[in-house]
């Protein structure tokens, strides 16, 4: 862990972009799915599931990070 928390918050910035941009693409694949029948259309069932699960893996890769900040913001400030 980098004694400095200035790099640390920036690259939890950026993935909470990412996070957000993530976030978007599920509702907006979410609303293009509609009333359509899960597996009814293999591809776009697999393409929804890879979102998802690539959307709970960056989601905690995020809190990581948040969680990084906070320990070097409580050691700085010591």
């Amino acid at each position: 862990m980098p004694e400095d928390p200035e790099p640390a918050q920036n690259k939890f910035l950026s993935d909470f972009v990412v996070e957000a941009a993530l976030i978007v693409a599920v509702i907006m694949y979410l609303v293009v799915a509609g009333d359509q029948v899960v597996g009814d259309d293999l591809s776009f069932t697999v393409l929804g599931a890879g979102l998802m699960a690539l959307a709970t893996w960056w989601t905690l890769h995020t809190v990581r990070d948040g969680l990084e900040v906070i320990a070097l913001r409580l050691r700085h400030s010591k």
